[in-house]
């Protein structure tokens, strides 16, 4: 019985070995994962970032440059844009509103 119970105790030693092995191997490969997704997600929010910086000096510039007629292109890009009276939903201006009225 005693060298069954050796043979039985010598393979578990060998299993538990290759098991501790395998999960090591797993958690390494894990880690390296996390950090690769990590690097990945900080260089989009660095583009989006990049993006988000760009859009906001072209808006300032549109600011600055040509000061508060902004207005009058806006309501220009909005006339040009007209529906139908009876589609239209919402008045484009209070102007319009007033003419009605």
């Amino acid at each position: 019985m005693i060298p069954v119970v050796a043979i039985f105790m010598g393979c578990s030693i060998a299993i538990m070995g290759v098991w501790t092995k395998h999960k090591e191997k797993i958690a390494r490969l894990q880690i390296d994962t996390t950090a690769q997704n990590t690097a990945e997600r900080a260089a989009q929010y660095a583009s989006q970032v990049q993006r988000l910086e760009d859009r906001v000096q072209v808006l300032e510039r549109i600011v600055t440059d040509r000061g508060y007629d902004i207005a009058t292109q806006i309501e220009a890009l909005r006339d040009t844009r007209r529906v139908d009276e009876a589609d239209a939903g919402v008045p484009l201006s209070l102007d319009r509103n007033r003419e009605k009225a």
